[in-house]
């Protein structure tokens, strides 16, 4: 079985751990409309779809009743 050959000292432990933390994410805001969206991700305002400022998915009157 494999031991080590010397103890992990708290202070090497820790410093290998810094790293492993959650960030909260980066939200922008849009030009065009003003919502604050995640980057590279699609967003819906008021039932039309956007991604970079433009219109992927236009709510029609059909479609919103």
């Amino acid at each position: 079985m494999a031991h080590p050959k010397s103890r992990t000292s708290k202070q090497r432990k820790r410093k290998r751990r810094t790293h492993k933390k959650l960030e909260a994410p980066h939200y922008h805001i849009c030009k065009v409309t003003g919502e604050a969206y995640l980057r590279h991700r699609a967003y819906w305002h008021n039932g039309d779809l956007y991604y970079r400022g433009k219109v992927l998915i236009k709510l029609t009157e059909e479609e919103g009743e």
